[in-house]
């Protein structure tokens, strides 16, 4: 019954509408301490109702069908930032499973036993044996003596310290993680991301691969000269790897305005890209500019809701950004 509705919503040929999914991680069971992430079995459930509704496009071929007016109804692109593990190990056999394809954006700094400075605080409070964290000697404004009695104690810890860190300058950010960790006599893993030989692992299982920059810094606030080292050195990286031009990127955080700009938007254009993915909401149509295709994913638990709000995404005008061609 929703597949007429999708279709009357993103018909094929020139009025065709992108939808585009963004993940970040699958994990093996539902973590408590984040309930709204996605685990293996909802992921295959997502999989299974988007294999049924959807036409899933290869984000390389989307964008130039986009270009050309000859997607399909109902086209939609499944896409991963950042670069964990668990999007090999357990990702990648449900999409398998479905046949579907995926694109995974790589933060290519944190191949290969790297980390990343928010999973550094994440898994600091998370294992933090104290009912407490004392933060005031940070000089962070707003970071004091933190509870965690419980586990919405600590999330409501970590969703502070990240709004607080997030968008100081790298070096600072990562400083201030690993001091965090040390105030909670934490060793956090070195075992989330990826590996160098399972990114070519999902590639040769017939996924793609973007690039995310090399330290996922928020590009609006970097000197054009560090930002346009930051995404050129990561798609020279992942074509040293691949041994194939990258034609695909994604904009670290995502938000138009506040996390890239215009300068980044020219910087993704002189890299050598076609095509960039942000995270705003929305659809793309043929008018939009390949360099900020919007993405977003529903989480309801059920089909119904799940695809409602699918329809409501199409149904909602496509997005139109200062520069769109």
């Amino acid at each position: 019954m929703l597949r007429p509705v999708l279709t009357q919503l993103s018909p094929a040929g020139p009025r065709a509408r992108l939808s585009t999914l963004i993940f970040h991680r699958v994990l093996p069971e539902a973590d408590p301490l984040f309930p709204g992430e996605v685990d293996a079995a909802r992921f295959d459930a997502l999989c299974r109702w988007v294999a049924g509704w959807f036409n899933v496009l290869p984000l390389d071929e989307a964008v130039r069908r986009l270009r050309e007016r000859s997607l399909p109804a109902r086209a939609l692109c499944i896409t991963f930032d950042d670069g964990y593990a668990d999007n090999h190990d357990v990702a990648l056999p449900i999409l398998l499973r479905h046949r579907l394809v995926s694109t995974f954006f790589i933060a290519t700094g944190f191949i290969d036993g790297g980390r990343m400075w928010n999973d550094t605080v994440i898994e600091a409070v998370r294992h933090c044996r104290a009912p407490s964290l004392d933060l005031s000697g940070l000089g962070v404004d707003g970071l004091a003596v933190l509870p965690l009695t419980d586990n919405a104690a600590r999330r409501a810890a970590i969703d502070g310290i990240l709004n607080l860190i997030k968008y100081r300058p790298i070096a600072e950010r990562l400083q201030l993680a690993q001091r965090i960790a040390e105030l909670a006599q934490v060793a956090p893993s070195d075992a989330l991301m990826m590996a160098a030989d399972q990114v070519r692992a999902l590639r040769r299982a017939g996924m793609q691969i973007g690039a995310h920059t090399v330290s996922h810094p928020i590009l609006a606030t970097l000197p054009d000269d560090a930002a346009r080292a930051e995404i050129g050195a990561s798609k020279r990286w992942l074509e040293d790897l691949l041994r194939e031009r990258v034609t695909l990127f994604a904009y670290p955080n995502g938000r138009p305005g506040r996390d890239f700009n215009e300068r980044s938007v020219a910087l993704a254009r002189e890299a050598g890209f076609d095509a960039a993915v942000t995270t705003a909401k929305g659809v793309a149509d043929a008018g939009t500019d390949l360099f900020r295709v919007p993405r977003f994913t529903p989480w309801d638990a059920t089909p119904w809701r799940f695809g409602l709000r699918m329809a409501h995404n199409l149904w909602s005008p496509p997005l139109r950004e200062a520069g769109a061609s």
